[in-house]
């Protein structure tokens, strides 16, 4: 059975490495470099940098992660705004009646 995690080479910070990511994980990886109008080499050059410890490998997984759970947080919070902003319009007919 093929592995469904592969190994991949690019250049960070001036130097050569290799990163053993799932297909998924790549591509949402190319994803916020592409929204960040950054290179890919540019955004792994970041998250390697700013790691604390361990592997590139798992901080880029935990990068990416982290970026999803992000943005669905903000999409629950714009809806819980949202609905805030129409409770105060209902209000506020309701106070005009």
């Amino acid at each position: 059975m093929k592995s469904l995690i592969a190994k991949r080479s690019i250049v960070a910070a001036g130097h050569k490495t290799s990163v053993s990511l799932e297909d998924a994980f790549w591509e949402g990886l190319k994803e916020i470099a592409r929204e960040r109008n950054i290179t890919l080499s540019e955004l792994v050059a970041t998250i390697d940098s700013e790691r604390r410890q361990g592997n590139l490998s798992p901080a880029i997984r935990l990068f990416v992660l982290e970026f999803y759970r992000n943005q669905l947080a903000n999409v629950h919070a714009g809806r819980h705004a949202e609905e805030g902003h129409l409770a105060m319009k209902a209000e506020a007919v309701t106070q005009s009646a």
